[in-house]
């Protein structure tokens, strides 16, 4: 899996019609910047609206995934979603100039070949992983439904589906490594039953569909009188159905096609997380409002597990800066260099790492034989892990001076001691002017706050 955040180089779109809505729309895909995530927006609208890809702006499960904000609705995006998720690309904007994603041929592999066309950019800022680390689930009885995750240093979904079909039977799927979602995962298409398809159309629902843009399974005997009833519905001049159980036979594209889409669906709609996972998903018999439900239950997990908003540490990962590139963009030199590490770095936040030692100089005159890390270095040192995100604003920061202005409601809430390591986060309160940063900071020592204040900065041309 990938650490870091990636978008796309360069916009791509793709056109046809709706599934549901049969409205024939145009679809943009877009860069867009680190952190900012999946949003729609409905350019056809006035004041082109944003919605953000949220499970809390699920508005409609009717055969598909409905979201909605701004006053703009968006329908069946989980096809949509589900490419950029097996694509591991983090961060795009998607411009829409209807209410509908296009169809395409009921899978996502047309929206995978137009992102792979432009290909994938990577971004200066590691990916924000939500990992299970305990046991959750989610049932629906009457449904016979169940989806759960258990704890997995990687993203792993498995679906077992079971239709009481003699054409389908029971079929399961699996995603155990990104690479083979372009092959394995993609190219499924949506389907539905015989018996189910004159309902979705009283239901004003598959106003686009097509039997080229979608499986239809016969699960019983058919007489002629039907077909020509189906062929009228379909408009099509004919449709048959053989020994294989699929109308006019369409070839299916794996033999546990049904369950594959069932998997594309399901990682469609854990997108509206808002995170990429870290995790096993087992899910038996899901569909749309099952995922939906599970994956709001995932949302409360985040938000119960975050309260004070940590920032996550694997001494693991690869840094976004190292020391060296530290020392490369600060003036600062030992013993005043406070950094050892920058972890996460974007347009306006920054989390910097300080491991502490015995062996800094000032422990031995700061309360001998009681070693406390000084107040004032801990504040220095969040300062110089806000010097580089205001240095990150400028083309050359080798060629400036970050200078410490001003520091307002600063609090210590904890000792920190020898063998801590301490986590810097700094966040812009308002877009920088003429140079000049204001910053709310916060530092965290075994996932607990010991210290936060206020801070402002700026940065001084150097003289020639």
């Amino acid at each position: 899996m990938n650490e870091k955040q990636h978008t796309i180089k360069a916009p791509v779109t793709v056109s046809g019609i709706g599934l549901h809505t049969g409205v024939v729309s145009n679809m943009t895909f877009k860069p867009a910047p680190a952190n900012h995530g999946y949003k729609f927006q409905r350019v056809d609208l006035p004041g082109q609206p944003l919605v953000n890809v949220d499970v809390d702006n699920v508005v409609d499960l009717s055969r598909g995934t409905t979201i909605e904000q701004n006053g703009a609705r968006v329908n069946t995006v989980e096809h949509t979603l589900a490419a950029l998720v097996g694509l591991q690309i983090d961060n795009v904007l998607i411009e829409l100039d209807g209410p509908e994603p296009p169809i395409m041929d009921g899978s996502a592999i047309e929206f995978v070949k137009a992102l792979a066309s432009v290909g994938l950019e990577e971004q200066n800022a590691l990916r924000n992983y939500f990992e299970i680390t305990k046991g959750l689930s989610y049932k629906d009885d009457s449904r016979g439904v169940e989806i759960a995750a258990l704890p997995l240093d990687d993203y792993r979904l498995t679906v077992m589906v079971d239709y009481n079909s003699p054409v389908l039977g029971s079929q399961h799927a699996s995603i155990t490594d990104f690479n083979q979602f372009e092959a394995e995962v993609a190219p499924s298409r949506t389907f539905c039953f015989l018996h189910e398809l004159e309902a979705l159309f009283k239901q004003n629902l598959i106003k686009g569909g097509d039997l080229g843009n979608a499986i239809v399974i016969v699960d019983r005997v058919v007489q002629d009188e039907e077909l020509d009833y189906l062929a009228d519905l379909l408009h099509k001049p004919k449709v048959e159905v053989k020994e294989e159980g699929i109308l006019n036979n369409t070839e299916l594209r794996y033999k546990n096609e049904p369950a594959r889409h069932k998997l594309l669906d399901l990682m469609g709609d854990l997108a509206l997380i808002g995170r990429p996972l870290k995790g096993q998903i087992l899910a038996a018999r899901p569909g749309h409002a099952a995922n939906i439900a599970f994956a709001k239950k995932v949302k409360r997990l985040i938000k119960e597990s975050s309260i004070q908003n940590v920032p996550t540490y694997d001494p693991r990962k690869p840094p976004v800066m190292d020391i060296n590139q530290i020392a490369a963009t600060l003036p600062h030199r030992y013993p005043f260099l406070l950094i050892d590490k920058i972890i996460h770095l974007d347009e306006t936040s920054v989390t910097g790492i300080k491991n502490v030692t015995m062996n800094e100089p000032f422990f031995p005159g700061h309360f001998p034989g009681n070693p406390v890390l000084p107040g004032v270095v801990q504040i220095e040192a969040m300062a110089q892990t806000g010097g580089i995100l205001v240095l990150n604003t400028v083309e050359n920061p080798e060629d400036y001076w970050p200078y410490f202005l001003g520091i307002d409601k600063c609090r210590f809430k904890r000792k920190v001691l020898p063998g801590d390591t301490i986590i810097f986060k700094c966040e812009l309160l308002a877009p920088i002017k003429r140079g000049i940063a204001k910053m709310a900071g916060q530092a965290f020592v075994g996932g607990k706050l010991v210290m936060e204040a206020e801070m402002s900065a700026s940065i001084v041309k150097k003289d020639a």
